[in-house]
């Protein structure tokens, strides 16, 4: 399949099937922003709820915040936001589009009679095509600036372009009013907003998006230990939702490549289908974040060794997944085209952990009054084991598969005349569609519902 069709035909399944809009549409949107549809929304919140049960509620040291998404401005001077959260930007000179410097391809300038000038480089737009001349780039601070409070000299205060110093906001008042035992970790699912230059690649890259985040605090030594552990949860939470291992690769960022308070980080890459690119982070932070916060706000965030009645600054292990990201990757992972009884089909192969939709009831015929009787008894049964289970009687059967296929169901339930007793040898029993092979079997509502719950498992 050519890739960038398979980026086409995932943009346009999230919206045909209610997954992804773009913001704002009816106005022409606005870039770098997408809304979530109601399947969208029920994938997207599986794949948090899954995240905090594998990342938090698995773990007795693991503790919750949400914090908020404006703060003191010196949060972001002390982080070094304000001074270095920075990306390069270039202008065109004919069209004024203004592009990140390390996304544009440069090449050789040539004089007029074709001849390589020595030294020299150009770039030509994305938009209008103009060459331009290689110039040093400006550098542009991506934090959205606001005003907060009414009059006209009210504070500048900055959408928070991450969610790690909200939690870093929090720790003493964990330590205060939790009282956790040393090592333990706070976490936060929260939106972050950065004013991208070239928003791009869909969901891939926004100015509004959400991050699961965790901050594990150790004492020095045992970070190489913690590291490995945080590590295998990542490999266990992708293989989890679906993404293949063959599309998952570690790159091992190199010292330059490092944020500042960074002595290791791995970045965890995708095989998008626009190329091999960051999906998610582990870093080791060092105890660069509590100590410069210690200095800047003259609190004590230091912790008492027990074992030596020593204090120190505690130092840090960031796993850092991005949402949306995360919502293409799995997408993308699941997609499928094959053949059922010679038709060709499109089907989501989402994990039912992860499924919008654990299952769909339908009667064969909507227009059979004991069938749809039978069938919203057979759907309220099931909505015992999960409340995710659809109803749909729109159009034939086959179209109604069709349609859940796309959805990514697992599986779905008809309700026809032998379950009403027709056959006296299959009363009380249904037809069990499996989404990935389109295969059949009769099984009772019981058996049905054990088969759901397994699957969530």
């Amino acid at each position: 399949m050519n890739e960038i069709t398979l980026m086409e035909k995932i943009i346009s399944l999230a919206k045909r099937r209610g997954f992804i809009f773009p913001g704002s549409e009816i106005y022409g949107g606005l870039a770098g922003t997408y809304d979530y549809g109601p399947f969208g929304v029920a994938l997207k919140n599986n794949l948090k709820d899954l995240w905090w049960r594998m990342f938090v509620d698995e773990h007795d040291d693991m503790y919750g915040v949400d914090a908020t998404i404006l703060m003191n401005p010196k949060v972001w001077e002390t982080s070094g936001h304000i001074s270095g959260f920075t990306d390069p930007l270039i202008e065109c000179e004919k069209c004024k589009h203004r592009f990140r410097a390390d996304h544009v391809q440069t090449k050789p300038k040539k004089d007029e009679e074709g001849n390589i000038l020595k030294g020299e480089e150009v770039w030509v737009c994305e938009h209008c095509g103009a060459k331009n001349d290689t110039k040093d780039p400006q550098q542009f601070n991506m934090m959205f600036k606001t005003h907060a409070g009414a009059s006209e000299d009210a504070s500048t205060v900055y959408l928070r372009p991450e969610t790690a110093a909200g939690i870093f906001m929090n720790y003493k008042n964990i330590i205060d009013s939790i009282h956790p035992k040393f090592p333990f970790g706070i976490a936060q699912i929260g939106k972050a907003f950065r004013n991208e230059i070239a928003p791009r690649d869909f969901i891939f890259r926004l100015r509004e998006f959400e991050q699961m985040e965790v901050e594990y605090f150790i004492k020095p030594d045992e970070w190489e230990q913690t590291f490995e552990k945080w590590r295998a949860v990542m490999h266990q939470y992708a293989r989890a939702i679906g993404i293949q291992k063959n599309d998952l690769h570690e790159l091992e960022v190199p010292p330059d490549d490092r944020a500042h308070y960074s002595q290791r980080t791995i970045d965890f890459e995708f095989d998008y289908p626009f190329g091999r690119k960051e999906l998610w982070g582990l870093a080791y932070r060092t105890d660069f974040d509590l100590s410069a916060h210690e200095k800047e706000s003259g609190v004590e965030l230091k912790q008492l060794d027990e074992a030596t009645k020593e204090k120190f600054t505690p130092h840090v292990i960031e796993p850092s997944l991005g949402v949306d990201r995360t919502v293409l990757a799995t997408l993308l992972s699941a997609y499928r085209q094959d053949e059922v009884g010679g038709d060709a089909r499109i089907y989501l192969a989402l994990p039912s952990v992860i499924a919008p939709i654990k299952a769909m009831v339908s009667p064969l015929l909507k227009n059979k009054p004991e069938l749809v009787a039978k069938a919203k008894e057979v759907r309220k049964e099931l909505q015992k084991v999960h409340p995710a289970i659809a109803w749909d009687d729109n159009g034939n059967i086959g179209k109604r598969y069709r349609r859940q296929d796309e959805i990514g169901t697992p599986y779905c339930i008809t309700i026809d005349f032998d379950t009403l007793g027709e056959k006296p040898e299959l009363k009380d029993t249904v037809t069990l569609r499996h989404r990935d092979t389109g295969e059949q079997e009769r099984l009772t509502t019981q058996e049905v519902a054990t088969r759901i719950r397994e699957s969530l498992s």
